[in-house]
């Protein structure tokens, strides 16, 4: 629920078109910049540090460096390229000289380009293609993740705010193949819980699928065929149990067919179109494992069929089945292990999957976009030393040519390596995590280390691939240190139950034991290790110089929480339903041994373990941890007599989007590190 992400990943999206996923974080900007705006501004306008103070931090990043911050952080040129439907058409993002992002078509018959959608005031976050002749794209309002969707032509006219209400979230947005309609889910009528919606998104014409009346018992979950007809739908009933309800097809009547505990899983992907039975889908569940597992189930009869694939160590959750042209068989299996890893089921998709692999070697490849009949993939490659790159595969000639190089500047012979580690905690338990090591530790030498804790922090987990915060740490000299600590996603559910109520406490050991093994190594300059996360991750740093005073030589908080009972009052209205949810996985403050525990693992009341200099970054805007969990933290440290640079932007929301606040951030951060490793 508090994720946040800061790395560039690949999307990928399966080769039918049909899923373009859930809305989740869309950052955007609209205000003005935080160290000079005079106006009304959330949280207190007086705590942000001076540009002058600002500038003076990021001189300390001195060097001559064959890289800058802007080659790791400006945006590419052009990105997020799509086939449409019927393969005539390429989009892209293409990168003005005001660090606009707009939404290019290029006619690939006559090499005519469009500008179709441009980006203004907000980012343009997610789009993608409705139809051959209509696209859709979503935008916030700096950051506060009210996310509307907007559908346009391809040459730009006939452009409409799809869902124009102010306030709501756009959750969920379904294409119904081969018609003019998305299915939609929002928080129109209760911001606390989401209805399904059909939208015409040629007229905008609007029409409600399904009430959801019951905010201490809400639908949190709807299941819809290929036709955009609901076949079922999830319910969260106070909370803390999940109810599965199927439709009979000869009844009508939604039938419940499963009750488990919310911390499991009983998920339906989607229905297997490849069968004659109606009821058969394809489902995700541990309810009879540690590990997540996918199995072909019969919905009706309320039975698995059989099991489609399982692995030992790691979750599996996630399939790609073909459209109508190859009458929707599974193509392929994926999860995320050591490495992300793709398990080829088609004879289609093996040919395919053996032909990239024979070019690309141990690079992770995946299809970003693909016409309707799959003859045309835009394939994304990449790993731990690059970016990503676009290449256009043919499926008829089987021919691949390169289309785009993401980060042409950044060269693979410089990047560092990022290497996944194992080791055992304090009290057994196997961690799994990555260090990213510059040239100088692969060399001998002990260097300085920066802990990154991740966001979440439930089911989330820092993956391999190219992240480009390492990579900049590394140019610096840094190793940099990602724990996936207990209660972290994808390594089954016991694990992630290990860190159930104890965030700042055991999960912090995690982090710790992760130090300590990078120092046997010998990687690492024990004096020289710093501490720096996002969301979750904000709130472990507070908690790694608060329990852990002299491991640390400075931490950086980023978005992060600083008192767990402000943070839970300040809930959005769409957390509330899952707010006994959330009492399990944190603390109960109902419970009076819990709410102690709670005070003494929230980093305002412990202020007098800080030894160490702390810098806090805060997105203004941001509705998942409020400005005033950083503002708190900030007045009692100054209040104590520290000197807490506060960088904070009033255009943004749960991290920073928007090109120049990312490459002020990193500069500043940069400035941070190098001032306290070298004093």
């Amino acid at each position: 629920m508090l994720s946040i992400t800061l790395t560039f990943k690949t999307e990928v999206m399966n080769l039918n078109h049909n899923i373009f996923g859930t809305a989740l974080i869309v950052l955007s900007t609209m205000m003005t910049n935080a160290q000079s705006s005079t106006a009304k501004l959330p949280g207190d306008p007086t705590l942000p540090s001076s540009r002058a103070n600002l500038e003076k931090l990021i001189s300390y990043d001195k060097g001559n460096f064959k890289y800058k911050v802007e080659d790791y952080f400006a945006r590419p040129k052009a990105s997020a390229f799509k086939i449409s439907p019927d393969g005539k058409y390429l989009s892209y993002k293409e990168k003005d000289q005001e660090k606009k992002n707009h939404v290019y078509v290029k006619d690939l018959s006559t090499g005519k380009i469009t500008k179709a959608i441009v980006e203004k005031d907000d980012l343009i976050r997610n789009y993608g293609w409705l139809n051959k002749k209509r696209l859709f794209y979503t935008q916030d309002r700096g950051g506060n993740e009210n996310i509307h969707l907007y559908a346009t032509d391809t040459d730009g006219s006939n452009q409409k705010d799809l869902t124009p209400f102010d306030g709501v979230k756009v959750q969920a947005i379904i294409p119904v193949k081969d018609t003019d309609f998305v299915v939609v889910t929002m928080n129109k009528n209760n911001k606390q819980i989401f209805e399904p919606f059909k939208i015409n998104f040629v007229t905008g014409e609007m029409t409600q699928l399904y009430e959801n009346k019951d905010v201490n018992s809400p639908i949190d979950d709807y299941l819809f065929d290929k036709d955009g007809n609901l076949r079922g739908y999830s319910v969260l009933e106070n909370g803390l149990t999940t109810k599965t309800y199927y439709k009979d097809l000869q009844t009508g009547k939604f039938n419940l067919i499963k009750s488990a505990d919310w911390s499991d899983t009983f998920s339906i992907i989607e229905f297997n179109e490849n069968s004659k039975n109606k009821d058969e889908a394809y489902v995700v569940t541990n309810l009879d494992s540690d590990k997540a597992r996918i199995v072909l189930y019969d919905l009706k009869k309320n039975a698995v069929i059989k099991e489609i694939y399982s692995n030992p160590v790691y979750d599996v959750s996630s399939i790609s089945t073909a459209g109508k042209n190859r009458n929707y068989e599974l193509d392929y299996i994926s999860y995320e292990g050591t490495k992300g890893e793709t398990v080829p089921v088609s004879k289609f998709y093996k040919e395919i999957h053996d032909k990239l692999k024979s070019q690309f070697g141990d690079k992770e490849f995946g299809i970003a976009s693909s016409d309707d009949n799959n003859d045309k993939l835009l394939v994304v490659v990449g790993s731990d030393k690059l970016y990503g790159t676009y290449y256009e595969y043919d499926t008829k000639t089987k021919q691949t040519k390169l289309l785009y190089n993401l980060m042409p500047q950044l060269k693979e012979e410089d990047m560092a390596e990022m290497r996944p580690i194992e080791f055992k905690s304090r009290d057994g338990l196997t961690i799994h995590g990555y260090i990213t090591l510059p040239k100088a530790a692969l060399e001998g030498k002990k260097v300085p280390l920066i802990v990154n804790p991740h966001g979440g922090p439930q089911g989330i987990r820092d993956s391999w691939g190219f992240n480009p915060e390492t990579q900049l740490f590394a140019s610096r000299g840094y190793a940099t240190l990602q724990v996936n600590f207990r209660i972290s996603g994808g390594y089954g559910k016991s694990f992630q139950k290990a860190g159930y109520k104890q965030i700042g406490r055991k999960a912090m050991d995690d982090v710790e034991d992760g130090v300590k093994y990078a120092i046997e190594q010998g990687w690492v300059d024990k004096d020289k290790v710093a501490i720096y996360g996002g969301s979750h991750g904000g709130y472990a740093t507070l908690m790694g110089l608060i329990k852990t005073p002299d491991l640390y030589a400075c931490g950086v908080d980023y978005v992060g929480v600083s008192n767990i009972f402000t943070f839970f009052d300040s809930f959005p209205e769409y957390w509330k339903p899952y707010k006994e949810m959330v009492k399990q996985i944190w603390y109960d403050l109902d419970n009076p041994e819990e709410a102690k525990i709670a005070k003494e693992v929230s980093p305002v009341f412990q202020i007098d373990k800080i030894k160490k200099p702390l810098f806090v970054v805060q997105g203004a805007n941001d509705p998942r941890v409020n400005i005033n969990e950083s503002d708190q933290i900030v007045k009692a440290m100054r209040a104590k007599g520290f000197e807490v640079p506060y960088l904070v932007k009033y255009d943004e929301g749960h991290g920073f989007g928007k090109e120049p606040n990312r490459i002020e951030l990193y500069k500043s951060m940069l400035g941070f590190f190098a001032e306290n490793f070298n004093k």
